[in-house]
């Protein structure tokens, strides 16, 4: 009887040790990861790229961590988990402290080199804006970025 308790007792711990896991937060490297899979995949097929980026089960996102695009002359979001920003203006974004994010995103993206953008937003599917720091580069002719909260 021991035996089974105690057998219970660990799958029980397995399995909520397994769900916490599950829901933790992406971190610096698994952004920085996720956007290098992004760049060479719009390097590969940038039409593929994006409709992968935009379906929840493309490969293209982990936890709360995604990839982002915006492209042409104005860079209207072409890929965004947040099917609601897809179509408007990237320059337009601006963080829950008034920050013009998207401004500093274009201003900071360079083909063949991250850089770091930090500013407040909700988590996906929150409304409460946390700490966030996203790496964005250019790949193709899109403005690409992973952002990880802190």
């Amino acid at each position: 009887m021991l035996r089974s308790f105690l057998a219970g007792v660990f799958a029980a711990t397995i399995t909520f040790t397994g769900g916490a896991l599950a829901q933790a937060s992406g971190t610096a490297p698994e952004a920085k990861a996720l956007l290098e899979k992004a760049v060479t995949a719009v390097k590969a097929d940038e039409k593929k790229a994006i409709e992968d980026f935009n379906n929840p089960t493309g490969g293209f996102r982990d936890r709360d961590l995604y990839v982002f695009c915006a492209g042409g002359a104005d860079n209207v979001f072409t890929a965004h988990a947040n099917e609601k920003l897809r179509g408007t203006k990237l320059a337009d974004l601006v963080d829950k402290k008034g920050k013009k994010l998207g401004e500093e995103l274009i201003k900071n993206a360079a083909e063949g080199k991250f850089a770091e953008v930090d500013y407040w937003f909700p988590r996906p599917g929150q409304t409460e804006p946390v700490e966030k720091v996203t790496y964005v580069t250019k790949a193709g002719g899109q403005i690409c970025g992973v952002g990880y909260y802190k």
